[in-house]
């Protein structure tokens, strides 16, 4: 069965879909995209075209099915250790507060599919001795969270990785695992993931030290920036650190932290 073309009003439809449910603002570039992700849901199904899929979608019957659409249009590529001087400010972080008794608590906001949050806990497994540490990893998506929580990734993937920390925190995949890492047991039993939307109130997470939300707000209007910022930094301490992507910024959306380096900010101790 083929599926019919994405026309203009139904990629309307999908644009106000995926803003209601995730704050993301899709510019009309992303018809490709919406088009790529959801026409093998349409063939799976059995529907001749978009607007079919997007009645299913309004029809209230199948919550599942809103799901898997609010995946597979916020699913970002990502790698571990991107953008490394935010890691390595990390450790700086990490090093200054690793005789403290209290645990040193980082999130990862927008984790995706959790190498960001396992590079976090590379360097504080490296770092932190006998201080008690804990990472939070967050993402809308809960087929991502699935798979970070399995941390089973292609090599490719893992090319940034430090060579001592792909020795000391990672696993050779064999046979048909072959070309795989798998993150070691040490470290996946200190990262929980948990399905959120930073759109929406955030439940009690307690307070962090540091939190990452990159690469994630070039997709919100600046309403909606001002929101999540708002909900992400009522969750850091005071002089805690929030790391956005270096191609994002925090101009004009709040005035409750200051900037210490490119894309870090401070919130006021």
């Amino acid at each position: 069965m083929e599926v019919k073309p994405l026309s203009n009003a139904e990629f309307m439809r999908f644009q106000r879909f995926i803003f209601e449910a995730a704050g993301i603002t899709m510019p009309d570039s992303k018809k490709a995209l919406i088009t790529g992700r959801l026409s093998k849901r349409l063939t799976a199904l059995g529907l001749e075209s978009f607007g079919e899929y997007f009645k299913l979608l309004a029809s209230g019957l199948h919550p599942n099915e809103v799901q898997m659409a609010v995946d597979l249009l916020t699913t970002n590529e990502t790698y571990f250790f991107r953008e490394i001087q935010h890691f390595e400010f990390l450790r700086t972080q990490a090093l200054q507060e690793r005789s403290r008794p209290q645990p040193f608590r980082v999130w990862s906001a927008a984790s995706s599919s959790g190498e960001e949050a396992y590079s976090m806990a590379m360097v504080l497994a490296d770092c932190m001795q006998t201080t008690p540490w804990e990472i939070l990893g967050t993402d809308i998506s809960t087929r991502v969270i699935d798979g970070a929580r399995r941390a089973l990734y292609s090599m490719e993937r893992g090319r940034h990785i430090p060579p001592d920390y792909l020795r000391r925190f990672c696993r050779k995949g064999t046979g048909e695992y072959e070309g795989h890492l798998l993150i070691d047991s040490s470290l996946r039993n200190k990262v929980l993931f948990r399905p959120l939307n930073l759109n929406t109130a955030l439940p009690d997470l307690g307070k962090f030290d540091m939190v990452f939300l990159r690469n994630v707000m070039i997709y919100f209007n600046n309403e909606t920036k001002r929101q999540v910022v708002a909900r992400v930094i009522s969750t850091l301490k005071p002089g805690g650190y929030f790391c956005v992507g270096h191609s994002e910024s925090l101009n004009d959306i709040t005035q409750a932290v200051k900037m210490v380096a490119s894309a870090i900010y401070q919130k006021e101790a």
